[in-house]
């Protein structure tokens, strides 16, 4: 409810529908086709890492915004690696969340450097040897096609700094890091900021 009258507010955002469980949800998403899907993680049933599997395995165009607290950040990232495009705190500013929400329905992705930060700290932990093992000779291949500075740029977006934070560390122009924010995207092919993060643990480029 509050968040619908933070929403209901904004003239650009209109609220098409709502959902108490994930079955619920993937029937909504279906029907109603929305631009973000604003997605708890734990819900009674079917929970929110696999509505947001099935919604990216479906091909809709929907975006996934997960909501997150430092207590199920585990569970947030699963939803990250299933292709949701982002995660907010559950007590974001009003700003916070319509930005967030504006960001992913333009195709961006949302990485609070804040949570990014534990939630990768975590998985770092987590993640079995043996599954990064098996990774990384697929990973490498990709890895090879990046540039050194492209490296530092995608070590730094894994810390969960913004554009402007990896434009003061490296000496560069935010739009020069946005380009070549964008060439790594390509080079990895995957999809958004996001998936970049995943993939630079995934890989073993952090921490190496």
């Amino acid at each position: 409810m509050g968040f619908r009258l933070v929403l209901d507010d904004e003239d650009d955002l209109t609220v098409v529908g709502e959902a108490g469980d994930g079955a619920e949800a993937l029937q909504q998403v279906a029907a109603l086709q929305p631009d973000v899907v604003l997605m708890d993680v734990r819900m009674p049933g079917t929970n929110g890492i696999e509505a947001t599997q099935r919604i990216v395995a479906s091909g809709s165009p929907s975006r996934v915004l997960i909501l997150t607290t430092f207590d199920l950040d585990e569970y947030a990232f699963a939803a990250l690696r299933a292709g949701a495009s982002g995660f907010l705190l559950k007590d974001p500013r009003p700003a916070e969340l319509t930005d967030a929400i504006r960001a992913v329905a333009t195709g961006d992705a949302v990485v609070s450097p804040r949570v990014t930060r534990r939630m990768l700290e975590l998985f770092a932990e987590e993640l079995p040897s043996a599954v990064a093992d098996a990774a990384r000779p697929r990973d490498d291949a990709r890895l090879a096609e990046l540039t050194q500075r492209e490296r530092e740029v995608l070590l730094a977006v894994a810390e969960g700094l913004s554009n402007a934070e990896v434009a003061q560390r490296l000496f560069l122009s935010e739009a020069t890091v946005k380009t070549h924010v964008g060439r790594i995207l390509a080079k990895l092919g995957v999809r958004d900021r996001v998936q970049a993060v995943v993939f630079a643990y995934e890989s073993g480029l952090v921490g190496r």
